[in-house]
């Protein structure tokens, strides 16, 4: 049937006949009768959902101090570079989308780092490499993250810049027990941490990755932090880290030099949008795959998904195929604007939609080879988190150091990973995303925005190639179903994470039926856990201006949590004599 099962024992098995029994007697109890695991975290003061507790704590502290959203997104980003180091850090990429509830205006960041002006094709062809590596010192692009830190503070901040790092600082010295999702990540990759002297030193104890509960401490990276925090940016760019950057490049035959470091900015850009059955969805501009979560719903726009069942049959199966269509148009358009010309008008309007959603059979799956479309000419692992503050100001991030681990070359001296997203370059010299100096490589990171009326909600799901569908699905669970953020982050996903393969990947707590009806439509799936990293952990905030109320949500499938502010309700008392 070409679904394959991840073998494993059913646990909820031993409930099933008891509760059949007990609900054939009794009536059902609506009020407890649910499919999500977590409540939404509901507060009139502000929310910060991260992929870890303690990152989404700091920032939570961060708003208690009086931060704003921007402050406290960045104290957690910070932590998180520390607790979960295998997806983010300073060595990695930003994007973020800012809401300035007083204004009700959108602004939004590339944070994505370019290649060294050296790195060309021809010089990766002397060393042999038929396509881009995915590892090492050629894969490492210029990190654009602390720049994005720099600027958005410098806008939106309201805390002293120093003071937003100091919890990645405490953590990076006196250390933190890991969790358990980062665990095993972080087990996955002792291999390639082991090739690199300096990660093996910092992240491998005794040459194993550290188990759930262990200590782990990198008082390198502390070290970096206390630069930054008393430096800015320039301490990363210009100063001891970045000739630390250059040192370590050279020394494994890098081709980055002080200029590619020093010259780079981050770039204000306008966020892309679409309606969707009355809700404003935004997006980023390319290089990240935005666009292709918009070209989705606009297809997706055009079928009746609301009446149809939630997460039935008919709505994956066209889902998919909305996905297949848009992935297709990503593959072969996206890149950085300012090397190339991509269609973003043409990709992005409802008459492309129109013609694109005419491809979809409601019957049967259209196969592996699906050929990207002709947009017309129309002028006109990483980590995810949202905060709201008390104020209604909403900040979207995301930040990534792409693989585990990144390029698996970890920095002297300043113990933290640089990252390899120039891994996603192609070495094919005509095609959009071709290598070359100083352009920014094809992205995946993406974060997101919504609203409608008084409601404004900041979401994200990482994960590679799953965002921009994951995003799709989110937005649907929401629009077309009427789900709380909570229940549409937990309601089971699909993915398809590479755009050479057939073959979707599904959560198994899609009904046996939906399973059977997706195959018997033609479709290739290979059934994952309940809650699988595969599809992504996300987070979601809201703010309802008319009540000032705020609304967070957390991905169980990840280790973290949406923590409210607190608030001050202990009378400041003086310390003891």
């Amino acid at each position: 049937m070409n679904i394959i099962r991840r073998r494993g024992f059913p646990s909820d098995f031993c409930l099933l006949t008891p509760v059949f029994l007990f609900m054939s007697i009794l009536p059902v109890v609506h009020a407890q009768d649910r499919t999500q695991t977590r409540s939404m975290v509901i507060s009139d003061r502000g929310i910060v959902a991260t992929s870890q507790t303690l990152a989404s704590q700091a920032g939570a502290q961060v708003l208690a101090r009086g931060g704003s959203a921007i402050d406290a997104a960045i104290a957690a980003n910070a932590v998180l570079g520390v607790v979960e180091p295998e997806s983010c850090g300073l060595g990695g990429d930003l994007f973020a989308i800012y809401w300035e509830a007083k204004t009700g205006k959108l602004t939004a960041i590339n944070a994505s780092g370019w290649a060294p002006q050296a790195l060309s094709i021809e010089f990766l062809h002397s060393l042999g490499y038929k396509t881009m590596p995915q590892e090492g010192i050629q894969s490492v692009t210029v990190p654009g993250a602390v720049d994005g830190w720099s600027k958005l503070h410098q806008r939106f901040g309201r805390l002293p810049w120093k003071d937003v790092f100091q919890p990645a600082i405490y953590y990076a010295g006196h250390g933190y027990p890991v969790t358990e999702i980062i665990s095993e990540a972080w087990g996955t990759e002792e291999a390639k941490l082991a090739k690199d002297a300096n990660a093996r030193s910092v992240f491998l104890h005794d040459g194993r990755a550290p188990r759930a509960g262990e200590i782990f401490r990198d008082p390198q990276m502390a070290a970096a932090f206390r630069l930054i925090a008393d430096e800015g940016e320039s301490a990363f760019y210009r100063g001891a880290i970045a000739r630390a950057i250059l040192r370590t490049s050279d020394r494994l035959g890098g081709k980055m030099t002080a200029a590619d470091l020093s010259e780079f900015q981050s770039e204000w850009v306008e966020p892309l949008s679409t309606d969707y059955h009355g809700w404003k969805v935004y997006e980023l501009p390319p290089n990240g795959q935005g666009i292709a979560a918009i070209e989705m719903l606009n297809i997706l726009s055009l079928f009746p998904l609301s009446s149809w069942p939630a997460r039935g049959v008919q709505e994956v199966h066209t889902q998919m195929e909305a996905q297949r269509l848009a992935y297709a148009d990503l593959h072969r358009y996206v890149a950085d604007m300012r090397f190339a010309k991509v269609p973003v008008a043409g990709m992005i309007s409802m008459d492309y939609a129109r013609e694109r959603a005419k491809l979809i059979d409601p019957d049967k799956a259209a196969g592996c080879n699906v050929p990207p479309g002709k947009p017309f000419d129309v002028k006109g692992d990483t980590i995810y988190l949202s905060v709201v503050d008390r104020d209604g100001n909403i900040a979207s991030l995301i930040q990534s150091v792409y693989q585990h681990f990144g390029s698996g070359v970890v920095v002297d001296d300043f113990g933290f990973a640089l990252q390899n997203r120039g891994g996603l370059f192609d070495l094919d010299p005509a095609h959009p995303n071709a290598l070359q100096g100083r352009k920014r490589p094809f992205h995946t990171i993406i974060p997101a925005f919504m609203e409608k009326g008084d409601i404004h909600m900041g979401f994200g799901i990482m994960g590679g190639l799953n965002q921009a569908q994951a995003h799709a699905q989110f937005v649907s669970n929401v629009v077309d179903h009427g789900m709380n953020i909570q229940m549409a982050l937990e309601a089971p996903r699909f993915t398809r994470l590479s755009f050479g393969t057939c073959e979707f990947s599904v959560e198994s707590r899609f009904a046996p039926d939906v399973l059977t009806g997706l195959v018997r439509k033609g479709h290739q799936m290979r059934v994952l856990g309940e809650f699988s990293e595969s599809v992504g952990g996300g987070q979601a905030v809201i703010h309802n201006s008319a009540t000032g109320v705020n609304f967070g949500a957390s991905d169980p499938r990840k280790d973290g949590a949406a923590v409210p502010e607190p608030p001050p309700y202990f009378p400041r008392s003086e310390p003891r004599p």
